[in-house]
């Protein structure tokens, strides 16, 4: 008997749902997205390839229509879905009651054709009684959300594909701008900026620990001399780190508070003025996904992507609502079983008289969905769940539970108390705060593990003291002050910023500041977020040349018009037109400002800290760098941009020169000098140059080591009667032997592989890569696949043979521990991208034979068309008598490690001499001499190969 096919977006929502349907129901999962716009060439149907717009995804001539393919990972299982909906009686799309959720089912439903009855169904949890209730109650697909998702998918490809390639052109490859996440980067790039403006200031106060006439101890500190108020740190200027000039305060510099410390020791002090308030403060509201991502990243330390990967699982599973949500909003049922679970557990004296209501008051509030709760309509307890989570779920069970318990509970009431004392001319003043009824505090303290604690810290009990009574100054002492920077941005701090300036959605947030660091525009230290310098050079063409797409209230609008949009108020052809054609549209910028970025001057970031000292801080399409004169050094990457100073600049900079001289070569006597070039750290000796091991570092490099690694690349022996040599490549160690290589286990093999072991290598089989390199670090796990830490092209990065994870700038391979290594997995892990195959390779081959085969293969129907290729494949290389760039690129194995980065720069990179020569610690004059023996040494092996 054909069943109701129940379509949801992830299998592990399928699992739940299932459980709560009959035997009529079947339950499958889309897993995500179905189809989307291409996102490369070859996803293009061949129909479209020769279109101007196909590149794009979007005709933007014919209102903006979109060209949604089906990935081709993807295409089996959609073939699937398709099959199960013929047998199907009814199809029910059950994706999440948000834009994106209506975007899936709409997809889901162009792409299946279903050709029985369809029904979209909606529900916030998934619970027994939530799921019969949503299927009784069916609707059809909202196409004003549609249209709203839509409008949003095409913003976003639109901006990112008309900017990124001039960050490319302009600034450094692989850069990318988003609608939000160039705005955000914005955010943390400013904050930088007034770190790097700012002033210290130091000023001084006095403590001092009296005693009451009943010997009781309290601490008060000075406030005022003479009448007049003392400075503190808000009556600095951060820019000039003096005092503002409408501060009308007593400054007090170390001298003056030492003297003035002298004179009160022994002066009687006397209350002059006691003064008590009451005080209450309301529960907070229930979670949204923001404030949830807030309070996971400060209680529990979790980024709010993982916060987000954890709720997206408690959710699946049944134990919490929907948790992307805008509404603080909680149901009848929700208020009655937080209302009962107050009772019980803490009394009727905990409990607010009537249910407790919370109106939302951010910009830009999404559909009506009910707050971020314990999913039922009888919440079980943290304890009730403990043996059914991990660990994590637990934690964010237990917060999102207490969170909601405690918005039903009675405001926490208290009194705030403030004494002021007075010795001479001078007042100081205690302050002290009493809990009365903790209220809604004895279940939740924002920011909080431990409310019990919490409590105890809230409070700072004063001894009762009256007008008049004399006090004893039992211990004065000096304090010295130093007024700080503004914050750096926390994940939490961030996300409150975006809410509070309306930009994005909170349901993106986690996303976009993964991505920021992903793309290297961000890393994190600690829970700050640090902005690159790629971040200001970035920032810096935007502001310059694009300022209205990182305006924030441009930005903001752009929210609100995609709500209006969503709420049929509003069509989006229109507004996508005006953002895209019109008088300030984004194709019009492209144009007109294209021509104008100067990226000489782009790549030049202003430092205060370096100003009037002749040192220009750039960023090349290598990283950042300083020059001076003819000097240039690398900037390493775990310098904060508001942490460079002078002194730093000039060390850096006698690095990069000719003053890192680690000693002499005892057989040639020559210099051996260690260097922080703009490709990164090296050793040069005359000519000769090594590049520094991943485990190397320049601040701990000696003679002896370097003398080391300069004996790199090594002859091995002779196999086969051809030369072994040990190399030190662009991806890590390796054995060359004629056109062969074998990758190398460790850098450490350079030294000491034999001619033996090279034999049983070069006797195996070549894998992908030849033999893999072994992992730096294995963690074991009881209940998953073991986790290798690795280093890849990019650098480190973590495997579990199904998914790969990179290292975040910052982020120490070595220092990973079992725990942190799969929280990455689990945040960032994605299938390695697939390699071109081997019909791609075949095509540029160099005889017919492989041609041939090649287009057998691909089932090629014509036999001229099989052989034509195999002509121009072979007959070039005999009549050339000079190789172009593209055919000596394969010989850049024979140079070495200066002469590899200075070809490149010139030939590939199109860059002059007269910049690269510094870089690499050469006169002008001797690089371009050098590139023309290199240009020779290319050419000769290049003529090996062709006569071979």
């Amino acid at each position: 008997m054909a069943k109701t096919l129940v379509i949801v977006e992830s299998p592990a929502k399928a699992k739940t749902i299932e459980k709560y349907l009959g035997k009529d129901y079947q339950v499958e999962s889309s897993i995500g997205h179905i189809r989307d716009l291409p996102n490369s060439a070859s996803e293009v149907p061949e129909q479209y390839k020769q279109k101007p717009w196909a590149s794009l995804g979007i005709d933007v001539e014919h209102d903006f229509r979109p060209l949604y393919v089906v990935p081709s990972k993807k295409k089996p299982h959609v073939a699937k879905l398709k099959a199960l909906v013929k047998e199907a009686r009814e199809v029910v799309l059950a994706t999440d009651d948000d834009r994106e959720g209506e975007s899936i089912a709409w997809h889901l439903y162009q792409e299946l054709k279903p050709k029985v009855p369809v029904k979209r169904m909606v529900f916030h949890e998934i619970t027994p009684e939530a799921i019969r209730s949503a299927i009784q109650n069916p609707r059809q697909i909202d196409e004003n959300l549609v249209h709203a998702q839509e409008a949003r998918r095409v913003l976003d490809r639109l901006y990112g594909y008309e900017v990124s390639p001039v960050l490319w052109r302009k600034v450094a490859p692989k850069l990318s701008a988003g609608r939000v996440q160039s705005v955000a980067t914005r955010l943390l790039v400013e904050r930088e900026r007034e770190r790097m403006r700012f002033k210290s200031a130091e000023f001084w106060s006095l403590e001092g620990l009296f005693n009451t006439l009943k010997e009781e101890r309290f601490t008060a500190n000075l406030i005022e001399l003479g009448g007049v108020r003392l400075a503190s740190g808000k009556d600095f200027d951060p820019l000039t780190g003096r005092l503002k000039p409408d501060a009308k305060v007593v400054l007090l510099q170390k001298a003056d508070a030492e003297t003035l410390l002298a004179r009160l020791k022994e002066a009687p002090f006397s209350v002059i003025s006691t003064e008590e308030r009451p005080f209450t403060q309301k529960p907070y509201a229930p979670f949204i996904t923001s404030s949830l991502q807030q309070e996971g990243s400060r209680k529990l330390g979790f980024s709010a992507q993982r916060t987000m990967r954890i709720a997206q699982k408690l959710y699946e599973q049944g134990y919490i609502t929907y948790m992307r949500t805008d509404s603080t909003t909680l149901s009848k049922e929700a208020m009655e079983a937080a209302r009962k679970q107050v009772r019980q557990m803490y009394g009727e004296e905990y409990l607010h008289p009537s249910p407790r209501t919370y109106d939302k008051k951010a910009k830009n509030a999404q559909e009506a969905h009910e707050a971020i709760r314990p999913a039922g309509s009888k919440f079980r307890t943290p304890q009730e769940v403990r043996g059914e989570l991990s660990d994590e779920e637990f934690k964010l069970y237990d917060l999102i539970w207490k969170r909601t318990v405690a918005s039903q509970m009675a405001d926490a009431r208290g009194r705030r108390m403030q004494v002021r004392l007075q010795g001479l001319d001078a007042v100081f003043s205690a302050s002290g705060k009493t809990i009365d009824f903790p209220g809604f505090l004895r279940a939740y303290v924002e920011g909080s593990d431990d409310p019990e604690a919490a409590l105890e810290d809230r409070e700072l009990i004063l001894p009762s003291m009256q007008k008049g009574d004399d006090v004893r100054a039992r211990d004065l002492r000096t304090r010295e002050h130093h007024t700080q920077p503004p914050a750096r941005y926390t994940e939490a701090s961030l996300v409150q910023a975006l809410e509070a300036a309306g930009i994005g959605r909170p349901s993106t947030y986690a996303s976009i500041i993964s991505t920021i660091q992903d793309r290297g525009y961000v890393f994190k230290r600690g829970t700050a977020l640090i902005p690159t310098w790629t971040a200001f050079a970035t920032q810096a063409l935007l502001e310059n040349h694009f300022s209205k797409l990182v305006d924030y209230n441009f930005t903001a609008r752009m929210e609100e018009d995609l709500d209006e949009i969503a709420g049929g108020r509003m069509e989006h052809v229109p507004y996508l037109q005006a953002f895209y054609f019109g008088d300030e549209g984004l194709k019009s910028q492209i144009k007109t400002q294209l021509d104008q970025i100067d990226p000489r001057a782009i790549s030049l970031i202003p430092v205060p800290a370096l100003k009037g000292a002749e040192i220009e801080v750039r960023l090349g399409k290598f990283g950042a760098y300083m020059k001076k004169g003819e000097v240039s050094a690398t900037l390493p990457n775990d310098i904060a941009p508001d942490e460079l100073t002078l002194e730093q600049a000039e060390e850096l900079l006698s690095k990069g020169g000719d003053d890192g001289i680690l000693g002499q070569d005892p057989e040639t006597g020559q210099d051996v000098v260690a260097k922080a070039g703009r490709y990164g750290p090296y050793i040069q000796m005359g000519e000769k140059t090594a590049s520094l091991f991943p485990t190397d570092s320049l601040s701990a490099m000696t003679l002896e080591r370097a003398l080391q690694l300069l004996t790199i690349p090594r002859l091995v022996g002779e196999l086969d009667n051809e030369e072994v040599w040990a190399m030190n490549g662009r991806y890590g160690p390796y054995l060359k032997k004629g056109k062969d290589n074998r990758t190398l286990a460790s850098h450490d093999m350079l030294f000491t592989v034999t001619v033996e072991e090279a034999k049983a290598l070069f006797a195996a089989p070549r894998g992908r890569m030849g033999q893999a390199a072994a992992p730096l670090k294995v963690f074991e796990y009881a209940d998953r696949t073991p986790i290798l830490v690795k280093v890849g092209r990019f650098g480190p990065y973590l495997t579990d043979g199904d998914n790969n994870a990179y290292l975040r700038t910052g982020e120490d391979a070595h220092a990973l521990t079992s725990e942190k290594a799969r929280e990455l997995m689990a945040e960032r892990g994605k299938p390695p991208k697939a390699r071109a195959g081997k019909v791609k390779k075949a095509a540029s081959g160099k005889s017919s034979k492989t041609v041939s085969k090649a287009s057998s293969k691909t089932k090629a129907t014509s036999k001229t068309a099989s052989k034509t290729p195999a002509k121009t494949a072979s007959k070039p290389a005999e009549s050339k008598e000079k190789a172009d760039w593209k055919d000596l690129k394969s010989h850049l194995d024979v140079l070495n490690d200066t002469e590899r980065k200075l070809i490149v720069a010139l030939r590939e990179d199109n860059r002059k001499a007269e910049d690269v020569a510094p870089e690499l610690g050469l006169e002008v004059k001797k690089a371009k001499g050098m590139y023309l023996q290199i240009s020779k040494k290319l050419q000769e092996a290049w003529r090996k190969t062709v006569t071979a």
